[in-house]
């Protein structure tokens, strides 16, 4: 029998196929499986980042902040002062903005934007990923680093978000943006855009940036103006044509560069705008006229009534001045200041430095020092480069290189001497003042003087022009309504009126002579006044009196009707009682007034005898035009406004007018007009000058004087100082206003070449004072002739 026992093959030295052992690799170690797991746990990662972030801002899309202040658009609008001819005179706020519309911004400004911030604003949908892409690669490059924000993410940032650089600020500005272009229109995005943005110099927005910079409605702008401006918003401080011209032309330059490649202008008006020379104001303050003391008295009152609503809610002033009347009072003023200084010794350089050798350093330098010095309109401060007896070489802040010679350096020759005093000599690095005449220049310098003008209407009283002082940078102190001053002569007519109603009239004989009262007639110390010339013409009328402004008739006239009685009736006019005591002085004008009350008290002479209150703003409006206040002013006509007689007003105008045709006034002559009255005034020791005068229909006054009291000069008068000031105002305001003949009231008489109330004719009232007689007008004549050949 066969045997079942069989043995196993031997077992095979090679590992059998696919083994594991054999292959040595352990099972998923395949490099195609790990490629497929990494890159689905990237895919992984990525989606749930794209969930969360969208999760997140699905989250966030409903609590971000509403957009009301964006569908109703109401910046904060400062308060604006305007003229009665609507000429800006002055802009108030923390922004300085003039809110225009769309349809109102001129293509060229809204190219120029569009070109330097967002030229495909029209085609994204607030967020470019063109833009961001492009500027991605540009960065990546190593080029200058370059932003993507479009239009819509600025307005998102700039009225709902900080400016802090975080991702969460980032998505937030994001989703603003796509909820701001899904509730407005392209048009309403840049609307408000436009509107918004800082500019620098406080302006924001562009129509605001278009008159700071340039003077001019934004309508009105150049396409390198346009270009300009649209510079200004990535750094309104780096760009600045202001304080960074260079800067400034440089990205001007590149805008233009933009709006030709983006074919936004034609290659002609590209060549234009490059070449065209930029009149940017340095002083971003200016306006188109000046009226700084108006346009801040205005923002005063207007500030008692709406308090610190004044400056954001967009309040509109019209005040009564018109830029006509309002220049004529500015040039005419500064003028009457000047010629004074041409008169007076010059007082040497206002400073001095040495100037370095390098061209560069000097540059620097002279710069630094003129910055100190800052011009006075037509008054421009220069630095001195060289000197001789002959010639002044110096340069302005502007870099204009200017020559002085023959008359223009006649106030200061004497210190072009090296006899001069090496302290106040003029050499070089001598900062000076120089003015413009023409073509030449002259040396001059700033005055230390200062002046007011006012003038107003006679029928109600609404001011017409007022500059409270030479320059108000300088000085904003308004002299108009703060300074009290002694008016001198000026006040003597408020005598003469009383005593009309104490039985005086203009043929009353006074006696200009030598009077003296003891201490116990005045109350105080013994009293010896004097003619102003020292010059005494014995007996005279009333009307004469007048005329030649003696001192002792009008002292015999308020001696006579009593200084309590003059005091008292000179309130009627609107003076204080308390500001001119009852003393024998206030016939010379000893108390004190303001312009601006004697712009008020001459007006009842020219009306007729009504007061009427000088005001200043006509109505207040809104920032859509709706009337908030209203003037009402007292109007001369009206009964209740009756100060004094009808006939007073006129007599007193009569003579009045005889101090124009005969007396101190007879420099007025000049307008050729007979409806002009008018009175002088010089203080005790020529302090302070003025003149006070009219037309029917317009007052004017003018005063000059030291702020710190002091003497004039010793031949400086009312006369000659303040009456050219109120001449070459005259000239233009009246240009066009025709004669007014005045008639002659009911009640008075006419007997011989005078006036009378018919109660009081020749022969009754008061004939004379003190005894004082005259003789015929034949003798009197001769008289006169004896004494026009001795002075």
């Amino acid at each position: 029998m066969a045997s079942s026992n069989t043995t196993p093959p031997p077992s095979s030295d090679k590992p059998a196929k696919g083994s594991a052992k054999g292959s040595g690799k352990k099972p998923g170690a395949s490099p195609s499986r790990w490629l497929l797991m990494a890159g689905l746990s990237l895919l992984g990662l990525g989606v749930g980042a794209v969930l969360l972030v969208v999760f997140g801002l699905a989250m966030a899309y409903p609590n971000l902040p509403e957009l009301d202040t964006l569908t109703d658009y109401r910046p904060k609008m400062p308060l604006r002062i305007f003229s009665a001819d609507n000429v800006l005179i002055g802009e108030f706020g923390e922004e300085r903005r003039n809110l225009v519309r769309i349809k109102d911004i001129p293509d060229v400004m809204k190219k120029a934007v569009l070109a330097i911030e967002d030229d495909r604003f029209y085609q994204h949908g607030g967020i470019d990923y063109t833009g961001i892409l492009r500027a991605a690669v540009h960065n990546a490059t190593g080029g200058a680093k370059q932003g993507a924000s479009t239009i819509t993410q600025q307005v998102a940032r700039n009225f709902f978000l900080s400016s802090e650089q975080t991702l969460k600020r980032k998505a937030y500005e994001v989703l603003l943006a796509w909820k701001i272009e899904k509730n407005l229109t392209k048009d309403q995005i840049l609307e408000v855009y436009m509107n918004q943005i800082y500019l620098g110099q406080r302006a924001y927005g562009f129509s605001s940036a278009a008159q700071i910079y340039f003077g001019k409605n934004l309508r009105d702008i150049t396409v390198a103006e346009a270009a300009m401006l649209a510079g200004l918003p990535k750094a309104p401080s780096a760009y600045n044509p202001v304080v960074n011209p260079k800067r400034a032309k440089t990205r001007q330059q590149y805008i233009l560069q933009r709006m030709h490649d983006l074919g936004y202008i034609t290659d002609a008006q590209f060549e234009a705008a490059k070449a065209e020379p930029l009149k940017v104001k340095t002083d971003s303050s200016e306006f188109g006229v000046h009226a700084e003391y108006v346009a801040e008295m205005a923002r005063q009152l207007v500030y008692e009534q709406f308090k610190e609503d004044t400056y954001t809610r967009g309040l509109n002033v019209f005040t009564t001045i018109t830029k006509a009347d309002q220049d004529a009072a500015y040039l005419a003023l500064r003028k009457g200041v000047m010629d004074y200084e041409r008169r007076h010794a010059y007082r040497g350089p206002e400073a001095y430095i040495d100037i370095p050798q390098s061209k560069e350093e000097a540059d620097d330098a002279i710069e630094t020092e003129l910055a100190d010095h800052p011009d006075s309109d037509d008054i421009v401060a220069a630095m001195v480069l060289k000197a001789t007896p002959q010639q002044i070489v110096a340069v302005t802040a502007s870099g204009e290189e200017i020559k002085i010679a023959g008359p223009g350096l006649e106030m200061g020759r004497s210190w072009l001497s090296d006899k001069a005093p090496p302290n106040k000599r003029i050499r070089p690095g001598a900062v000076i003042r120089v003015m413009q005449e023409g073509k030449d220049w002259e040396l001059t310098q700033m005055p230390q003087i200062e002046s007011a003008f006012i003038a107003a209407s006679t029928e109600d009283g609404a001011i017409k022009a007022m500059v409270g002082g030479f320059d108000y940078n300088r000085n904003k102190f308004n002299h108009v309504t703060q300074a009290w001053r002694q008016p001198g002569s000026s006040f003597k007519p408020f005598i003469y009126s009383a005593s009309l109603e104490r039985g005086l009239s203009p043929s009353t004989i006074i006696n200009d002579a030598p009077i003296s009262f003891d201490a116990g007639q005045t109350g105080g110390q013994a009293w010896e006044p004097k003619n102003y010339d020292g010059k005494y013409e014995g007996p005279m009328t009333m009307r004469r009196g007048l005329t030649k402004s003696k001192n002792m008739i009008s002292i015999r006239i308020l001696h006579k009707i009593g200084a309590k009685y003059g005091q008292e009736y000179t309130t009627r006019f609107g003076f204080d009682a308390d500001k001119n005591p009852p003393y024998l002085t206030l016939a010379l004008g000893a108390g004190n007034v303001t312009p601006l009350q004697m712009a008020g008290a001459y007006s009842v002479f020219a009306n007729g005898g009504y007061k009427v209150s000088p005001y200043l703003i006509s109505k207040v409006t809104d920032a859509d035009g709706k009337i908030l206040s209203q003037a009402n002013p007292d109007k001369a006509g009206d009964e209740k406004n009756r100060v004094i007689d009808e006939r007073n007003a006129f007599l007193m105008d009569s003579m009045l007018k005889d101090v124009v045709r005969y007396g101190t006034a007879a420099k007025a002559l000049v307008l050729k007009r007979p409806d002009i009255s008018g009175k002088t005034g010089t203080t005790n020791d020529s302090i302070d000058a003025w003149f006070a005068g009219y037309q029917p229909k317009l007052v004017g006054i003018a005063w000059i004087g030291y702020d710190q009291p002091k003497n004039l000069g010793n031949r400086e008068t009312g006369g000659g100082l303040a009456l050219p000031i109120w001449i070459n105002y005259m000239q233009k305001a009246l240009k066009n206003i025709p004669i007014e003949e005045r008639a002659v009231p009911e009640g008075v008489m006419l007997v011989g070449d005078e006036y009378y109330y018919t109660e009081n004719p020749p022969g009754t009232g008061v004939h004379n004072i003190d005894g004082a007689t005259q003789g015929t007008p034949a003798e009197e004549k001769a008289k006169d002739a004896v004494k026009n050949e001795l002075f």
